[in-house]
């Protein structure tokens, strides 16, 4: 039949005068097929009754490797190359000389138009990228194509046919469409922080994508992999027979044939075997799935693991619908894998975030903990220290009951170190209420410089006894400043004690003065009048890499000189908190030997506070009672602050308990009449006081608080015994003790170190770092001065050993015959002159060589005789190898005494 809509512009071309069948001729499957057909019953007649125009643009198409359709006609009759035959799909060869309607009805709506514009006018055409819905392989099948129409004239004039070149672009169409839904689905789940949240915005992502991806479902495993919850889903609604809301894995049928139209998802058989399962039988199994026919609803799926990276079990599972419009093939298979590593890529994030936040909970949890913990204990303490520094200040304070000397010298020394303690306490129940927080700061107005100047006095007598410079200026501010006063005292002091403890020359200064600008970088609100306090020192100064740390809770600058080591380390982390509450900043400048200074900066006024913890009113008080355990911690660190000096008039240790000739049967000496020397290492004074009035009465005691010190003191004069703490500033305990180790003088001096640091594995560092013993604090008096004598008895034991080896050595020296001393190993420990000579080696080379390498010339075993020369039998032969050795030239005899383990001298014969 003629299309008449086509028809209007064509011309009947006129034959050509020969016979045409020339254009046929020739190899390929086309033209075989060609010539093959009886072109008489076609439209467009016999070839040799073709007009030269369709046989010189059969000739191109024929001889073209691009694929080149020719439509001739006025019904369009197709005829096209070996290249286009992929295009047609089944279609193919029956397509060859039909009219082009009846080969393509599925797409006559979209290219009719097209082709009939161009017999009509004449004008050629250009589709890009052109969607067309081909019927080649049994279903509407999604296909993509470039082409143009060009018309091919006829030599009566018209257009006598359509040449057609044509590309398939499907493949490029898809995939790249495939790659934006890849890239966007690594964008969209990249930001998801749970299992569940990633497979929402994945399901989400594939909603965009239905030619691709009809439907999908997410399932979310539970820990044990037993069951599985529906947790998003697109193109599908919830609840449906293909998707189920919960689904048993271990009831679960994993059919995956039509015969069981009741099974539902392999979900159980992927969980397991971790590979992808292929759902062919949809229709069979779920019917439409809301498609308004067979032909649009999806026929298969994949059930595809979205398994962690590194673990075997998935922790969710993906239900990919496919196109009914695409053939299934690998580069299908490919494309939905690669979405399930997508997916499970993002699922790995989200389980290290979730791990990272379950952690930073975890943390936070134990901080709190501790936190709640270090609250509670400080108030514990502060009971019992309470009833411990009352009664003990009472008592010093009684003058109707005078205490006699030695024993308010002995409550002077707990009253002061309760006082420490209760300066630790103290510091702990801030910092933790900070943290916490539950501290409560009571604002009011202050007469910041006078307070200020105060505190400071209160610092004088310490400075300058430590012969430093002190200077306060603190002029009168213009305006009061709003502080809580306890926490100003605590900022004041703490600065102060800091300033001391790092400064040995020079001064310590202390000025307050006003400017303007804003107390925290990044404040709203504009700029206004700061009150700042600046505490200078010359001391040891601050290195810049530690300058970022100094205010972290518990940091301490290693290797720099102090007056001590001892410090809880959170002093300058709660100044900075106790600033931060009044809305101000804290800076420190310093350089190391240029000293440092600390900045405080401070709001004026009180809009910056919260309102309700603001009192109009000030509260009189002194500072003195807060300054005191400050102070007196200070006055501690001092070296003329003798702690022996406190001690003085004492009595001893050994007088006061009632094994003292037990005790005193413990005293060694070096010699007769001759205590034993010890030196006593510690930067605390109290300490350094009562073991020196501990151990006076025994042994000579030198005591210093510094390492640095004790190294030079044992260099010049070699101690008996070494009793060191491992906490100090400068040299600390370990590190005194590898220089003592290090000096052969000292080879044989015990070295006993003292720690807080309690436990086997502190026990175990010192020991293996060469102590001799390791004592924790606190410790009984009797107990160290049991190891204080166990450890001198062992080191006069080793000393007397060497003296009676050095004696046997100059024995052995003197014999006139050949004599050696053979450790287990068999190397020699020492020969004497007569073994040397005999043997031919040098007296640097004994200690480091074996008999058997020691003579030259023919190889034979050792006898070993015992004293009476007779042979040993194996039973007795002693825990040493049996050498082999080389018998000298001239058949001289060799006879070697060696002292085994046993205690039994053994002789080596060697006869030529």
């Amino acid at each position: 039949m003629v299309d008449t809509a086509l028809t209007s512009g064509y011309r009947e071309p006129v034959p050509p005068a020969g016979g045409g069948a020339d254009v046929l001729t020739g190899s390929g499957d086309m033209r075989a097929l060609m010539r093959a057909l009886d072109w008489s019953a076609t439209p467009i007649g016999p070839v040799d009754r073709w007009p030269q125009s369709l046989r010189t643009a059969v000739s191109i198409c024929l001889n073209s490797r691009f694929p080149i359709l020719i439509w001739w006609g006025p019904e369009l009759v197709m005829i096209y190359n070996d290249a286009y035959r992929p295009i047609l799909g089944s279609k193919h060869p029956r397509s060859l000389g039909m009219p082009g309607r009846t080969v393509w009805p599925e797409i006559w709506d979209t290219i009719g138009p097209m082709l009939a514009s161009v017999l009509e006018r004449g004008n050629a055409t250009w589709s890009d990228d052109q969607w067309l819905p081909l019927e080649r392989n049994g279903f509407p099948e999604e296909c993509y194509f470039t082409f143009s129409y060009s018309p091919i004239h006829a030599e009566a004039g018209g257009v006598g046919g359509v040449f057609c070149a044509v590309t398939e672009t499907t493949a490029r169409v898809i995939g790249e469409r495939r790659l934006r839904l890849l890239r966007e689905l690594d964008l969209r789940t990249g930001d998801a922080r749970t299992i569940a949240a990633v497979c929402a915005a994945a399901t989400a992502t594939l909603a965009a994508d239905p030619a691709d991806i009809p439907f999908a479902l997410a399932y979310l495993l539970d820990a044990d992999g037993s069951h599985a919850r529906l947790v998003s889903l697109t193109g599908l609604a919830s609840g449906l027979p293909a998707s189920p809301l919960h689904v048993s894995l271990a009831d679960a049928t994993d059919a995956t044939d039509a015969t069981d139209a009741t099974a539902t998802w392999p979900l159980a058989q992927v969980t397991r075997t971790g590979q992808p399962a292929v759902v062919s039988d949809l229709l069979a199994r779920f019917g439409l799935l809301g498609a308004s026919s067979a032909a649009q609803a999806p026929h298969c799926a994949v059930v595809l693991p979205l398994a962690q990276l590194g673990q075997g079990a998935p922790a969710a599972l993906l239900v990919a619908g496919c196109s009914p419009r695409r053939p299934f093939d690998d580069d299908y298979l490919t494309f939905l894998r690669l979405v399930a590593s997508q997916v499970t890529t993002a699922i790995t994030d989200a389980r290290a975030h979730e791990a990272e936040r379950q952690r930073a909970e975890a943390l936070a949890e134990l901080d709190r903990a501790k936190t709640a913990f270090f609250s509670n204990v400080s108030h514990e303490f502060r009971t019992p220290l309470t009833l411990s520094l009352a009664p003990a200040a009472d008592a010093l304070a009684d003058t109707s009951h005078p205490l006699a000397a030695a024993q308010r010298a002995r409550l002077e020394i707990i009253h002061r170190n309760n006082l420490r303690l209760l300066k630790l306490v103290n510091t702990l129940l801030d910092f933790s209420r900070i943290e916490a927080g539950r501290m409560e700061a009571t604002y009011e107005p202050a007469d910041l410089s006078a307070l200020t100047t105060e505190l400071a006095s209160m610092f004088r007598s310490a400075i300058e006894r430590a012969g430093l410079r002190f200077s306060v200026d603190c002029p009168p501010l213009p305006t009061e400043v709003y502080v809580d006063r306890d926490m100003w005292e605590k900022i004041v002091l703490n600065l102060l004690s800091n300033a001391l403890k790092f400064t040995f020359a020079g001064e310590i200064a202390v000025e307050m003065r006003v400017r303007t600008g804003t107390a925290r970088s990044g404040e709203s609100g504009g700029s206004g009048e700061l009150v700042e306090l600046v505490v200078r020192d010359t001391g040891v100064g601050i290195a810049a890499a530690d300058l970022p740390r100094l205010f972290e809770r518990f940091h301490r600058v290693r290797g720099t000189q102090a007056r001590t080591h001892e410090g809880s380390g959170i002093g300058l982390a709660l100044v900075r908190e106790l600033v931060h509450l009044h809305g101000g900043t804290i800076q420190v400048r310093s350089a190391p030997g240029a000293g440092t200074s600390v900045i405080v900066a401070l709001p004026t006024g009180m809009d910056h506070l919260p309102p309700d913890r603001v009192r109009a009113g000030r509260t009189p008080r002194t500072a003195e009672l807060g300054a005191a355990p400050f102070v007196a911690e200070a006055l501690r660190w001092l070296p003329e602050q003798s702690a022996v000096a406190a001690w003085t008039d004492l009595p001893s240790a050994g007088s006061q308990t009632a094994d003292d000739h037990e005790q005193r049967q413990h005293t060694v000496a070096t010699a007769p009449g001759e205590l034993s020397r010890i030196l006593l290492v510690d930067d605390n004074a109290d300490m350094r006081g009562y073991l020196t009035h501990l151990l006076r009465e025994r042994y000579q005691v030198e005591a210093v608080g510094d390492g640095n010190v004790a190294l030079a003191q044992a260099r010049a004069h070699v101690p008996d015994l070494v009793l060191a703490d491992v906490m100090m500033p400068g040299l600390d305990g370990f590190a005194l003790l590898r220089e003592l180790r290090a000096d052969p003088r000292m080879s044989l001096v015990p070295i006993i170190l003292l720690s807080a640091r309690a436990g086997e594995e502190a026990t175990a560092e010192g020991l293996l770092a060469g102590a001799d013993d390791y004592v924790v604090k606190p410790f009984s008096a009797h107990e160290l001065l049991v190891r204080i004598a166990a450890r001198l008895e062992i080191a006069n034991a080793r000393r007397e050993a060497l003296a009676r080896a050095r004696e046997l050595a100059g024995v052995i020296e003197a014999m006139p015959d050949g004599v050696a001393i053979f450790d287990p190993a068999g190397h020699i420990q020492h020969m004497n002159r007569a073994g040397r000579l005999l043997m031919g080696i040098a007296d640097d080379a004994v200690a480091a060589r074996v008999f058997a390498q020691t003579v030259p010339d023919r190889t034979r075993e050792l006898d070993m005789r015992d004293q009476h020369g007779e042979l040993l039998p194996p039973e007795r032969l002693p825990q040493q190898r049996i050498l082999r050795g080389e018998v000298l030239a001239g058949g001289d005899t060799v006879e070697v005494q060696v002292r085994t383990p046993q205690g039994a001298h053994v002789w080596w014969s060697i006869t030529g």
